[in-house]
C-alpha cells in the first residue's frame, strides 16, 4: 500500500514538471544571456561618501579593484557581485544608468560573515582590496 501511495506521489510529481503553464522562454541573445530591455527604471544610487571608487564603477573595474567575485548573479537588466574577506562579506548590485547602458554599481551593502550583523561598508572594502 505505501509502495502504491510512493509511486503515485512519483508520478505526480514528474507530470506536474512537465506543466509549463504556456508561456514561451524569454528570447535569448549571443551566448544565452536575454537580451537587454529598452525600458529602464533609473535606480536610486548611493551616495558616494565612503564608497569612493566602488559606486558609479562597472563590474570589470569593481573586480579590478576587489578581486574575483565569490558570486556573480544576472538577472535581467540588474547584476550582483558578491566579495568576501576575512570578517565581512560586500555585496554591490549593479543597474544600468540608462536604456542599453553598461550597469553600474548603485548599491553596497556590507555585513559580518559570522551572525550577518550590518557593517560599516567602506570599512569591509578595505578590508577586501587589503586581502
Amino acid at each position: 500500500m505505501i509502495r502504491a501511495v510512493a509511486a503515485l506521489l512519483a508520478v505526480g510529481l514528474l507530470l506536474g514538471g512537465c506543466a509549463g503553464g504556456g508561456k514561451p522562454s524569454p528570447a535569448r541573445g549571443s551566448g544565452g544571456i536575454p537580451p537587454r530591455s529598452t525600458i529602464v527604471v533609473v535606480p536610486q544610487v548611493m551616495a558616494a561618501q565612503g564608497l569612493e571608487g566602488v559606486i558609479g564603477s562597472s563590474a570589470s573595474g569593481l573586480t579590478r579593484r576587489l578581486g574575483v567575485p565569490r558570486i556573480d548573479l544576472v538577472e535581467g537588466d540588474a547584476r550582483k557581485l558578491q566579495f568576501a574577506g576575512a570578517a565581512c562579506v560586500l555585496d554591490i548590485f549593479l543597474y544600468p544608468p540608462g536604456a542599453g547602458a553598461e550597469p553600474t554599481a548603485a548599491h553596497v551593502e556590507a555585513r559580518l560573515r559570522q551572525g550577518g550583523a550590518p557593517v560599516d561598508a567602506g570599512a569591509c572594502i578595505r578590508e577586501i582590496e587589503g586581502r
